[in-house]
């Protein structure tokens, strides 16, 4: 009976890793101390909380062992159907961003308006000059490619 209680647990979980399959064991064990560095880093070290901790939070959770939680029906499957399949959640971030931007220094120095016009100008660029790639055999960038590019890279 203490047999079967110890082979329910997490830490089997971890221990019955299979071989040199990285996805169950070992793998999950490094995983789960990725995520609790990464925790680390954003809470005590103050090193972008915002970006961090959810980061650290969520590779703990989906590497727990036995619990299920990024498998169908777990939380962690929810929230990526929710959120990442649909799309939802690069908006709310965006808007997240928008909504704590400072505009102290720009209203302090309204020249600096003229780097964020620079700044469009080089996202711009950069779309024309990967549409301008096509140009070149075996190179085919999608418009939403070269948008992809141009966020990216200008």
């Amino acid at each position: 009976m203490a047999l079967n209680l110890f082979n329910a647990t997490g830490i089997a979980g971890l221990l019955r890793g299979h071989g040199l399959d990285w996805s169950e064991g070992l793998g999950r064990l490094v995983m789960i101390g990725v995520g609790l560095t990464l925790l680390y880093l954003g809470i005590r070290r103050k090193f972008e909380p915002l970006l961090l901790v959810p980061i650290g939070f969520g590779a703990v959770l989906a590497n727990i062992p036995l619990a299920g939680l990024s498998e169908p029906g777990g939380l962690l499957y929810y929230i990526y159907e929710v959120g990442i399949v649909t799309g939802i959640f690069p908006l709310i971030i965006f808007m997240g961003v928008g909504a704590m931007t400072d505009f102290g220094p720009l209203l302090a120095n309204p020249k600096t308006a003229l780097l964020g016009g620079a700044a469009q100008f080089g996202i711009f660029a950069t779309l024309l000059g990967a549409l301008a790639l096509n140009a070149i055999p075996g190179i085919d960038f999608s418009l939403r490619d070269a948008a992809s590019i141009g966020i990216i890279g200008g």
